[in-house]
């Protein structure tokens, strides 16, 4: 039984690593699919999968994919995501009930879909259920938005300097490097007093080992 109740308007972290730690988003292709279920299956209730969308004629897909991103019909809210080699981590808040486990449900099976297919596999690709921490205080907001986004650069993924562009993070869209919209950043961006208070506050956790300690009870069940 999960201990945490998803609960609406409440905001939580949520991670989750594939089996055996194996490298599931591996290439521009895979990132890029990852991030178009994270877009898609937020939407509450699509009436098509995303496979099927994308097969579909392109003014057809794209007056489609506009239709469903009326934000009165998100199953959630994203603050912040990241995508790491072989785990994910995002930051939601729930909007309907059984929201987040909707759309974890939608987006893990249609990710585990592609990635089978386009590597001739079967089975699970991630392990059991999602894990899940409610956001409980301001700080924890900040501090677990922080870690969200400097996980590839402390798991030594990129390098610092590539941080503010990497494309598989919500960092992007903090610092209006993209103009990706998956983002909810105004939350997170009340507690700044600007976006370059935002990116010093995020650059100060890099070097993790001296806080570890600090953060840990904040992102680790």
């Amino acid at each position: 039984m999960r201990r945490v109740i998803l609960a609406n308007n409440e905001i939580y972290h949520i991670y989750n690593r594939s089996i055996e730690h194996r490298p599931v988003f591996t290439n521009y292709r895979e990132y890029y699919r990852a991030l178009l279920c994270l877009d898609f299956y937020r939407s509450q209730n699509p009436l098509l999968s995303l496979s099927k969308v994308l097969l579909l004629e392109k003014n057809l897909r794209n007056n489609y994919l506009a239709e469903i991103k009326n934000k009165a019909n998100f199953r959630v809210d994203f603050l912040s995501y990241s995508f790491m080699p072989n785990h994910f981590h995002f930051l939601v808040r729930q909007n309907y009930d059984n929201g987040i486990s909707r759309f974890m449900s939608d987006f893990c099976n249609s990710y585990t879909r592609y990635f089978n297919i386009k590597n001739r596999r079967i089975g699970p690709l991630f392990q059991g259920i999602f894990k899940v921490n409610r956001i409980e205080t301001d700080e924890q907001l900040i501090h677990v938005n922080r870690y969200i986004h400097i996980n590839p650069v402390v798991s030594c993924v990129i390098k610092e300097s590539e941080l503010d562009t990497y494309l598989w993070t919500s960092m992007p869209e903090y610092l209006v490097f993209s103009d990706r919209k998956i983002c909810e950043t105004e939350t997170v961006m009340s507690h700044f007093s600007s976006k370059e208070d935002f990116r010093k506050f995020t650059h100060d956790q890099i070097d993790y080992g001296k806080k570890l300690e600090e953060i840990k009870h904040l992102i680790l069940e």
